[in-house]
């Protein structure tokens, strides 16, 4: 039997995707740049992240309309793998591993270093940043297997993405504003896409091409913080410091989580639902948050209103099993157990990249039944939630949200909607 709240949940998850989709927000910052290009000098296009397929397709067209750009284009572009969707003019395609970074994205990267080489100063390099940039774009200062297990430390143990950032950036021979540097004497025109919340410049992929704001105490301190195992190598890089000023560098920010959960509304409006936006500046463990909007959607069930609570933002997830699963849809299993029982009340999270963690779901979605449905199939949520293995558990009660990748990158966004 068809389930109404889920077809709405879909419908809002594919409204949201089109809306914050990086095209018109390329072309809006290219109106900004183009005329400060130089006529003379050459424009290489260096794209990178989750989204950097689509950012790149924009600028080509944007920049061969009308004569915007009078050299052919060169450039390379770095996604995540099964990210790009085939062949741009002048543009070479790489794909490479995300969230842990792997030897396609090193070999990636020395190509990007290899296309700004021998520029002067009349020329121009068009850096097109998204989420997934940090892991994508890496030149390793230590042994890579150290790099990937410092990352996949990270990763497990609870840090958030600005920490996380904060100890890659010092390891990286690109990251924290040492790609811009690679670029002098060329002038570097930064369009980015932020996936993080409160849109720091020097922590969206680690900012490859923005002065550094940390300091070496900051990197150590989060190194002490989660007790990282690293190499003597390792602490001498992270005692270096990064480029706290870059001058051939002008940067805009052109899409975040604040579009995505302006969609959410605009969509929950469409449906009838009187949106409500409780943040955009989530940062707090994943199944916390699902408890949280779970008890708010609780205080509106039954109050005769249909009403939509919105959340966007970016939470965490700390490992304590071997399980599958994602922030987003630890997120929605921590839901589930709050609304139990109710009737018309769902909560559904969705990560806009349409991955969310190492699993092919973009989020999850929980309703009044999804704990009983779960019960009767052998599943249990807390220990479900303890083994971090929502997908499996969403999985065999229809909870998973799929999208395929969307071509962007602004955060999460989590709704519940009661009527």
């Amino acid at each position: 039997m068809e389930n109404p709240l889920r077809r709405k949940a879909q419908q809002i998850v594919e409204y949201c995707i089109e809306q914050v989709q990086p095209k018109a927000a390329v072309q809006r910052a290219l109106e900004q740049f183009v005329p400060m290009f130089s006529p003379e000098g050459k424009t290489v296009i260096i794209a990178v992240g989750k989204a950097a397929w689509s950012m790149a397709q924009a600028a080509v067209e944007q920049l061969q309309t009308g004569g915007r750009c009078k050299n052919s284009l060169s450039g390379v572009v770095i996604t995540k793998y099964n990210h790009s969707k085939g062949e741009l003019p002048g543009l070479r395609i790489f794909e490479a591993g995300h969230p842990v970074p792997d030897q396609a994205g090193f070999a990636a990267t020395a190509q990007a270093l290899c296309a700004v080489e021998n520029l002067t100063e009349r020329d121009q390099v068009l850096f097109l940043l998204s989420g997934g940039g940090s892991a994508l774009f890496e030149q390793p200062l230590i042994p890579a297997e150290e790099l990937q297990d410092i990352t996949a430390q990270l990763l497990a143990c609870g840090a958030d993405i600005v920490e996380i950032n904060t100890v890659r950036k010092r390891l990286s021979g690109v990251k924290g504003g040492r790609f811009a540097l690679h670029c002098v004497p060329a002038r570097v025109y930064s369009v980015v896409l932020s996936d993080i919340v409160g849109d720091p410049l020097d922590s969206i992929a680690s900012g490859p091409a923005y002065p550094d704001a940390t300091t070496c105490e900051t990197a150590g301190a989060v190194v002490k913080k989660y007790q990282l195992k690293i190499s003597q190598k390792a602490k001498e890089c992270l005692a270096e410091e990064t480029p706290k000023s870059l001058d051939n560098v002008i940067t805009v920010i052109t899409g975040s989580v604040r579009q995505l959960c302006a969609a959410a509304a605009d969509a929950c409006i469409k449906l009838g639902y009187r949106p409500i936006l409780l943040t955009d500046c989530l940062t707090c463990q994943a199944r916390e948050a699902g408890s949280f909007l779970a008890s708010c959607a609780r205080s509106y069930a039954g109050k005769g209103e249909k009403v939509a609570l919105i959340a966007g933002g970016e939470t965490v997830v700390k490992l304590t099993g071997k399980g599958l699963g994602g922030r987003n849809q630890e997120l929605a299993l921590a839901a589930a157990a709050g609304i139990a029982g109710l009737a018309n009340t769902a909560v559904f999270s969705l990560g806009s990249d349409g991955t969310d963690g190492p699993t092919d779901a973009a989020g999850g979605y929980a309703d009044g039944m999804t704990e009983s449905r779960l019960t009767a199939k052998g599943w249990q949520i807390v220990q479900t939630l303890q083994d971090n293995d929502a997908y499996h558990a969403l999985q065999a009660v229809d909870g998973l949200l799929m999208t395929g990748p969307t071509g962007t990158n602004v955060n999460d966004v989590a709704v519940a909607l009661t009527e």
